[in-house]
């Protein structure tokens, strides 16, 4: 693997500061990695080795701050930005330091208006069970307890030359999209830099900049169904009860956080590889392709972003 390795944080706006570490400690189970001088609150999931992986912060609106990949080395780092201002993108150096245990981030904004990052060095911390003769998962966890911030769906204008930004510059592949009814334009597409089905996405909205959600790994079915009687018996706001999805296959449950931030309890999805043909799904099955048992998605799903 080389150049971009993973989607590596999040970075949320909530209403409430207080009321948000509260829901994503003890309802989603991310354990609290530290506090900056600008009254962020940091997180990681349990199996997750590096720092943090979301970061929340107080805003009189909520929604997106910024949505970080970790690259392989420095040399990835200063050849993606080259590559990224070759191809008429702006960015700009935040410093090493300005988050948490975090090296310097290179920053740009996408087509679609979402700010994204790219950094090569954070701080490793391990996970509980530590690297020698470990447990299978640790005692004591809390909540829902995914084991990783697992991808993100961003929403807003020019999906198209967002995809090309993806594919020619950042070296992703396309993995699935879901077609409007001209048969070509994509409403939906699914890009990886992995071997997953896919470590972001990007749909239509009339608004740049918008979250559809952050998705949160769970390592199979039941613990998805666990997830969502856990969601209902702290009275979480539930979106989407357990289903499949048609695109990527996986298991899902989506939810709203206090500030109306949706986020995705998910397990499953196929394993691909970049030499894979994409698949699409015509704008007829757009149903089964979003929701698969139901074969229908109501529009407020797309629409309703943060």
């Amino acid at each position: 693997m080389s150049g971009v390795l993973r989607p590596g944080h999040a970075a949320i706006k909530v209403l409430d500061l207080d009321e948000a570490v509260h829901f994503y400690t003890n309802v989603l189970g991310m354990l609290e990695t530290g506090r900056d001088s600008f009254g962020r609150v940091y997180f990681k999931a349990w199996d997750e080795r590096d720092h943090n992986s979301l970061v929340l912060r107080q805003s009189d609106r909520a929604g997106l701050d910024f949505f970080g990949f970790k690259v392989r080395d420095e040399a990835s780092l200063d050849k993606l930005e080259s590559n990224l201002r070759a191809w008429g993108i702006s960015t700009e150096r935040v410093a090493a330091g300005e988050m948490l245990a975090t090296g310097e981030r290179v920053r740009f904004e996408s087509p679609s208006g979402h700010l994204l990052e790219l950094y090569a060095e954070k701080k490793h911390v391990g996970t509980p069970m530590g690297n020698r003769n470990p447990d299978p998962w640790p005692q004591g966890l809390k909540g829902i307890a995914p084991i990783r911030m697992d991808h993100s769906f961003l929403a807003g204008g020019d999906v198209a030359k967002t995809e090309k930004l993806f594919t020619e510059v950042l070296d992703f592949y396309v993995t699935e999209r879901i077609l409007l009814d001209d048969g070509v334009t994509s409403a939906a597409v699914f890009l990886s830099c992995s071997t997953k089905s896919h470590d972001i996405a990007f749909g239509l909205h009339p608004e740049p900049g918008r979250l559809h959600h952050v998705s949160y790994r769970l390592e199979s079915w039941e613990q998805v169904l666990r997830a969502a009687d856990i969601m209902s018996m702290n009275k979480v706001s539930i979106d989407i009860a357990p289903t499949r999805h048609g695109v990527t296959r996986g298991a899902t449950v989506y939810a709203f956080d206090p500030s109306g931030n949706r986020f995705e309890t998910f397990s499953g999805g196929y394993e691909t590889y970049p030499d894979a043909e994409p698949i699409e799904w015509t704008f007829e099955e757009m149903g089964s392709a979003v929701f698969f048992h139901e074969r229908n998605v109501d529009p407020l799903f797309f629409e309703t972003t943060t």
